[in-house]
């Protein structure tokens, strides 16, 4: 698997070049208004932008939004919930050992979405991503409202995720904790540009 971006720029994006391989995990970091964002929702699809983006040398331009959302999946910050009921949202149901890791329990797949806390929407978030199999994660701030041990969690289980299926993620994140357990590549963003080490 290879996801090439290439002087991908937007309105409030400045050009961005990187290019992930299978097990490949990009933290992106950068003070608020950089564009981290406005990265992830370029990656998607999801706004306009300037630059080519490749995944497996099938060209973003050449591939239905649709389609390309399914194997590249965009999680960001506040994810939206179009259903009363949990389970509405997902096709497959994820594992119980899943929903074990994520200290989730398997009744909260009956559960009405208005019952979630912040913390668990985003856990549950992740899952129904992870259950579309995509070949690369956009997870912005996933664990913003989680503590140390559910980050700890859910860092894990994206790295085996990569791991196991030969994907790739780009995670942004303010979390050095999450950081450091993470990182093959990091994306330092500024106001000017960014910088792929």
């Amino acid at each position: 698997m290879q996801f090439s971006v290439q002087q991908v720029a937007g309105a409030h994006l400045p050009p961005v070049s990187f290019t992930l391989t299978s097990g490949d995990i990009l933290t992106v970091r950068g003070a608020s208004g950089v564009g981290k964002s406005q990265l992830l929702r370029a990656l998607a699809d999801l706004s306009e932008h300037t630059g080519e983006i490749t995944l497996d040398d099938v060209a973003q331009s050449a591939t239905p939004p649709d389609e390309w959302r399914r194997q590249v999946a965009y999680v960001p910050a506040e994810s939206g919930w179009w259903a009363d009921g949990v389970s509405a949202h997902f096709t497959v149901l994820p594992p119980a050992d899943w929903l074990q890791r994520l200290s989730l329990s398997p009744e909260m797949l009956n559960a009405t979405v208005e019952r979630l806390s912040t913390g668990e929407r985003q856990r549950l978030a992740l899952l129904r991503a992870l259950m579309m199999q995509p070949k690369v994660l956009l997870l912005d701030e996933p664990t913003a409202n989680l503590d140390e041990a559910n980050t700890h969690a859910m860092a894990t289980l994206v790295a085996d995720y990569v791991q196991s299926q030969g994907a790739a993620a780009v995670w942004v994140t303010h979390d050095a904790t999450a950081r450091e357990q993470l990182g093959s590549h990091v994306l330092q963003m500024t106001a000017e540009g960014a910088l792929f080490s």
